[in-house]
């Protein structure tokens, strides 16, 4: 039997099957999709990873160059930034590939690499983004004590938890087999085969990977967000109030300093949103799959995954939208005046 073109014969009707791999037994089969939607998915796809990786290439270049933006909330983004940065580099490449042939040539060890960068920089993103919130608590919710607890010291070790527990949780579940922990028969003889690259998870693993990565940090965030809320309109009105009466500079920059620092909290609340709608659709699927005998079509899993991919070109988006330094930093960027000596001590706002 030629296993490249397998004809089934179904009511004289020739239905022509095609294989990752034609000459080995046990091959996933392959997407047989028209050149249009082939080419539309490439298009697409590949417009997503460009606005990733430039547009998180230029926060990266804009909080690194410019001394002005070397702060604590401002130095989560950059790592903020360089996780989206590796997605659209390094899994978002391979995923497209994947996705649109519906087949992986990169071998069995590159496959859990590439899941295990997946899971890490997914969950990584959510780590910084809860982070990126206990800061702005802090800073709109107690800023008396917020430079004594805020540091240099608690953000990189901030930073360092952002990477390292992600990245133990996913490789170490990938690579010991964990996500197939009381399921390895059924995903052996229904769902692996050769040529295949199949993030899969048994019921058990599921429920802890979701709850762990996604649903408990999430919670987190949203309580924190809606407590920093709720404090910072009653100090808009106690501000309000307090310069109808108090005139002097010191009372000024009190206030100026406190918009300042809500603002912030609004466009990170932002971020952790758009973050928010673009993950749980996914995060959804993923939990229910397992228990409703994973009838999930897997079409709509990768459309998942890409409308998840998307929210890494967004952040920033949403930079440009809110931010004026970002939009300056970036007209210094494109204009080459960056390149000019001692502009990273160019203001980009007012303190």
């Amino acid at each position: 039997m030629n296993l490249l073109n397998n004809s089934n014969h179904v009511n004289d009707v020739y239905i022509e099957t095609h294989y990752c791999y034609g000459s080995v037994s046990g091959s996933c089969k392959k997407n047989l999709q028209p050149i249009s939607l082939q080419f539309s998915m490439f298009l697409f796809m590949g417009f997503v990873i460009l606005v990733t990786v430039t547009g998180n290439l230029l926060v990266i270049t804009s909080i690194a160059h410019f001394k002005q933006l070397h702060t604590t909330t401002n130095c989560l983004i950059l790592s903020l930034a360089v996780c989206d940065f590796l997605l659209g580099s390094l899994v978002m490449p391979c995923s497209a590939i994947r996705s649109i042939y519906g087949c992986w040539y990169l071998g069995d060890f590159v496959c859990k690499f590439h899941s295990s960068m997946d899971i890490m920089l997914s969950t990584s993103s959510i780590f910084h983004l809860s982070f990126i919130s206990v800061d702005r608590y802090f800073a709109v919710c107690i800023p008396l004590l917020y430079r004594s607890i805020v540091n240099s010291v608690t953000a990189l070790l901030m930073i360092i938890t952002s990477w390292v527990f992600p990245a133990i949780f996913a490789f170490g579940m990938i690579f010991s087999g964990l996500n197939l922990k009381g399921s390895e028969h059924f995903f052996e003889t229904q769902v692996q085969c050769v040529g295949g690259c199949t993030v899969f998870f048994s019921p058990a693993s599921a429920a802890f990977s979701t709850i762990f990565a996604f649903f408990l940090p999430g919670f987190i965030m949203l309580g924190i967000y809606l407590k920093i809320y709720v404090v910072a309109r009653r100090q808009a009105r106690s501000i309000k109030d307090l310069t109808r009466q108090i005139k002097v500079e010191d009372g000024n920059g009190s206030a100026v300093s406190g918009k300042h620092e809500r603002k912030k909290a609004n466009t990170l609340a932002v971020v952790v949103g758009v973050f928010l709608i673009c993950w749980t659709p996914l995060f959804i699927c993923n939990i229910m799959d397992p228990f409703i005998g994973y009838s999930i079509p897997p079409t709509l899993t990768d459309a998942l995954f890409w409308f998840g991919y998307m929210n890494s070109g967004f952040n920033p988006l949403v930079y440009a939208f809110f931010y004026s330094w970002f939009r300056k930093a970036l007209s210094i960027i494109l204009s080459g005046r960056i390149f000019y000596r001692d502009s990273c001590l160019i203001k980009l706002y007012s303190e």
